[in-house]
């Protein structure tokens, strides 16, 4: 045990509720068998973590005491509510009687490494809606609030917070089980594991909201799952997946200026890019076209690596890119691949040809609430000299983005046109 100060004591355990919580509230699924149960068991245990380390000091394994004082508090809340329903004081006595196994479990670490494997693929079960695998995850594996999963996909949070009520009665009414598939089953199930496990990551790569343009323990998380993914099942798409998240986020570090300002890819310095991971990513790449037909990921996997290798903005191969987009396209068709594709062409053929891309997509109803599509559009008009239709895009732009320094960027952009038009 390690004393600390009551405001020191308030700091660790806020960082560890951050870093922690979802691992301690994986486990105690599988413990308790109830997603409702272990949430109340997973913030009394935090509770009772302030009190009681400012008395006796931080224990040596933090985690391990979560859960545990986690499964107690579930256990005494059986206890007490037994006698309206005897079931549950069954249920007690057997979470109770399996308390030598588990401590000597939690302080081994690798089972309570998989509970979170374990809850992801349960999270993706087919028997949910794609709609409710993705909500259910990016709020149970990565502890999104209702209202961030809500902006992240353009719905309202009263949508997400019904997807999530009915995917967990699902759950509990189907009986599904809390495991990683056997491998026979793997390769029907993997799909959407892989997707949620993308859809994570960006959001920890780009937050949909907030102070931050990231959020490092989502896109860590991410990074993570697919490793142990590319172990379970390394095809193509799987190995083109964490190639893909590697060389995302080898640019991390200079994404973003010490003061937390958005730096464009063009700007960035590229000595602050992560080699080791574009190393690893670009060996990723190679392996997975390797293996025959690749899929979105891989192929999006072979984007990155281009711009990842390339030793300067003006040198990349944008002809290659635009190439891989087409590839994409008839992979994945979809209105942000198109608006990718446009923003490419833009930087291969001139600004107007990747502006009459974006208008075409915009006049067929798409992407008119995605605030890049209308920064991708200002900012083509900014390089043509369009600029009073370029301040009505950035100022459509900033109308709907979230982030904070997204919103400090466009607004520098939107000072800067408006000056060049006075």
């Amino acid at each position: 045990m390690s004393e600390e100060s009551p405001t020191s004591l308030r700091a660790v355990v806020e960082e560890l509720y951050r870093t922690q919580s979802r691992q301690v509230l994986a486990t105690l699924i599988r413990l308790l068998g109830d997603f409702d149960a272990a949430e109340e068991a997973l913030h009394e245990a935090f509770t009772v973590a302030v009190e009681q380390w400012e008395r006796e000091g931080i224990p040596a394994n933090p985690r391990a005491w979560l859960v545990s004082t986690g499964r107690f508090k579930a256990i005494d809340g059986m206890r007490r509510r037994a006698r309206f329903d005897a079931s549950l004081e069954e249920l007690a006595r057997q979470l109770e009687t399996a308390s030598v196994s588990l401590d000597a479990e939690l302080f081994d670490g690798q089972s309570v490494e998989d509970d979170r494997l374990r809850l992801i693929f349960t999270c993706c079960h087919p028997a949910l809606t794609p709609e409710a695998q993705i909500a259910m995850t990016m709020r149970e594996v990565c502890g999104l609030t209702t209202e961030e999963i809500a902006r992240a996909f353009l719905t309202k949070p009263a949508t997400i917070a019904q997807r999530i009520v009915r995917a967990k009665a699902k759950i509990r009414d189907a009986h599904i089980p809390y495991e990683v598939p056997p491998q026979e089953e793997l390769p029907g199930r993997v799909d959407a594991v892989l997707r949620v496990v993308y859809l994570v990551f960006n959001e920890g790569y780009s937050a949909s909201s907030g102070d931050a343009v990231t959020r490092h323990d989502l896109s860590g998380e991410a990074i993570r799952l697919a490793r142990v993914l590319v172990q379970l099942l390394p095809d193509p798409e799987t190995i083109g997946l964490l190639a893909l998240l590697l060389l995302q986020d080898s640019r991390r570090d200079a994404r973003v200026s010490e003061s937390g300002d958005v730096i464009l890819l063009e700007d960035q310095d590229r000595t602050r890019w992560n080699r080791d991971y574009i190393t690893e990513g670009a060996a990723l790449v190679q392996r997975a076209f390797s293996m025959g037909e690749v899929g979105p990921y891989a192929i999006q996997s072979a984007i990155a690596s281009i711009h990842a290798q390339a030793a300067s903005a003006a040198a990349t191969d944008w002809c290659r890119i635009v190439d891989l987009y087409d590839l994409l396209l008839k992979a994945e068709p979809s209105p942000v691949v198109e608006l990718n594709r446009a923003v490419a062409v833009a930087m291969l053929h001139g600004p107007e040809a990747g502006l009459r891309l974006i208008d075409d997509l915009f006049a067929r109803g798409e992407l008119k609430t995605y605030h890049l599509a209308h920064a991708a559009h200002a900012d083509l008009c900014r390089r043509l000299g369009r600029t009073e239709e370029a301040i009505r895009a950035y100022k459509q732009a900033l109308s709907l983005t979230q982030q904070e320094p997204e919103r400090r960027f466009l607004e520098r952009r939107l000072l800067e046109v408006s000056g060049q038009g006075s």
